[in-house]
């Protein structure tokens, strides 16, 4: 008889070290290829979204209350299952883990788009948004893993670049899938990346987890760390709304459950760690100086950039009376240049102090908001054009220079829950950036007797919304000073 172990182990699944000896130096960027596919069409369903919700509130009778939701659902959900993916790829690996994310939000889509019941909707928002939290970490991890130092620049602006081409020409095609087949097609838009995800994730992506160890079954999910995260993010996020509202005290208690949580939450981990078992994210992160001073930068950049997404386009329609097609007209050129930009702004990484980077990117993201002071009903549209690129360029200095300048420092086994907590902390700020800058904006208008609900522009709404922007340019003034902390210390 022969000895049947030659064809089991020429059978057994794909590891790190196989796929790189079977595609050679090429296969570092097949892998990135392939987790770039399903990060695109993640961030494409929680954008593109947006432009079917008015079709969607009159298709099922919705208050803007229940309509927004459907955003809501998917950005909480988002936010906490960022947590989960250290553990997941430690205990199923890479394959498995990703390729679970693509399914579950291929279901979503599929799901949402054939749902009559709006509940239903709501759930595969939920399930799309849990896909893409614990996909989004993914791709931080493999270039500080796979890529040499002197090529992670270059691997963050490749990566970067293909992931802001989504959310900048996704919303285009959106409203052009809805005009002609309704707000069903939005869901359905993801189904073709999450197939092409798929059939490369077979194909390229390994087995193992981070570090090229076989997947372990040992150590359960830190459940009530999670637990409290959740807790505490919805107790933020509907405490900000609430502040919109007329309900000072029920505002005040679910702030004040959001600071509890966090407290609990930094307890438990320590407890976690102190007692050997793994916690769901890990305090040691923010020993580094480097990282902690990341992630404050990442919380503001957050607030700044979902806050400005928020904010231009209510300024521009309200504010300036432009139409609906005028905002997309000025926001594609914007996205495209924004796209072009982290692709170059990535091989500087390589070359150039990232700390660096990210002040450049702050500044001129600062300079972009206070330039909108210059502008009145009367100005030509090509001022308000070149303000909003440069706020764009700004941001391609910050995105492929973050992460790098963040978690380099970072011991190895680090990495995942590194990337992890900092786009947690991202994305928690990106949350509070739109209900920050709503309730600013609510604020500065009462102060200056003007309404949103007001027909009329006046000079008085153009101070308000004036005012709203400088607070933003103040806030990137903050983490200016914050990121000048990711230089690395000379060794004596």
């Amino acid at each position: 008889m022969t000895d049947p172990s030659p064809p089991a182990a020429a059978a057994s699944p794909p590891s790190m070290n196989k796929l790189r000896e079977r595609y050679g130096d090429r296969y570092r960027w097949l892998l990135l290829l392939s987790v770039m596919v399903g990060t695109m069409a993640s961030i494409m369903s929680s954008t593109i979204v947006n432009v079917a919700i008015p079709d969607m509130s009159r298709h099922f009778a919705l208050g803007q209350e229940r309509a927004q939701w459907v955003s809501s659902g998917f950005m909480v959900a988002m936010t906490v299952s960022m947590l989960t993916t250290p553990w997941l790829l430690s205990r199923y690996g890479y394959r498995r883990t990703y390729v679970g994310t693509m399914l579950l939000l291929l279901v979503g889509g599929v799901l949402g788009g054939l749902s009559n019941v709006f509940s239903l909707v709501l759930v595969a928002r939920v399930a799309e948004g849990l896909a893409a939290g614990v996909v989004q970490p993914i791709p931080a991890i493999i270039i500080l893993r796979v890529f040499e130092p002197h090529e992670q620049g270059r691997a963050s602006g490749v990566f970067g670049m293909g992931v802001v081409l989504a959310p900048a020409i996704g919303p285009s095609i959106g409203g052009v899938l809805v005009d002609l087949f309704g707000w069903r097609s939005i869901f359905f838009m993801v189904v073709p990346f999450c197939l092409a995800s798929l059939w490369l994730a077979y194909k390229f992506v390994p087995t193992t987890a981070p570090g090229g160890v076989a997947a372990s079954r040992q150590g359960g999910l830190d459940w009530r760390g999670l637990l409290l995260g959740t807790v505490g993010t919805l107790c933020l996020l509907n405490g900000l709304v609430e502040l919109r509202g007329d309900a000072p005290l029920r505002a005040a208690l679910l702030l004040a459950g959001a600071l509890a949580s966090l407290i609990v939450f930094v307890w438990w981990q320590r407890r976690m760690e102190a007692t050997g078992r793994a916690p769901l994210m890990n305090m040691a992160l923010f020993g580094y100086r480097q990282f902690a001073m990341g992630s404050v930068v990442a919380f503001i950049y957050g607030t700044a950039l979902f806050g400005s997404t928020y904010l231009l386009p209510v300024y521009m329609q309200v504010a300036l009376h432009l139409s609906a097609s005028h905002v997309g007209t000025i926001m594609l050129p914007a996205g495209i240049v924004l796209a072009f930009t982290i692709a170059w702004v990535g091989r500087l990484a390589d070359r150039r102090p990232t700390w660096v980077l990210v002040s450049i990117g702050l500044v001129l993201l600062a300079v972009s908001f206070s330039l909108m002071l210059f502008l009145h009903l009367r100005s030509p549209i090509w001022p308000l054009v070149l303000f909003v690129v440069i706020g764009r360029v700004g941001l391609g200095f910050i995105l492929p220079s973050l992460n790098l300048g963040s978690m380099r420092p970072l011991a190895k086994p680090l990495i995942p829950q590194g990337a992890s907590a900092i786009s947690f902390v991202r994305m928690l700020g990106g949350a509070a950036g739109v209900s920050l800058c709503a309730i600013v904006l609510e604020w500065r208008l009462a102060a200056h007797g003007d309404s949103l609900a007001s027909s009329l522009t006046s000079d008085a709404r153009l101070a308000a919304f004036n005012e709203a922007f400088m607070m933003l340019a103040g806030l990137c003034v903050v983490a200016v000073c914050a990121a000048s902390q990711l230089r690395e210390k000379k060794a004596l």
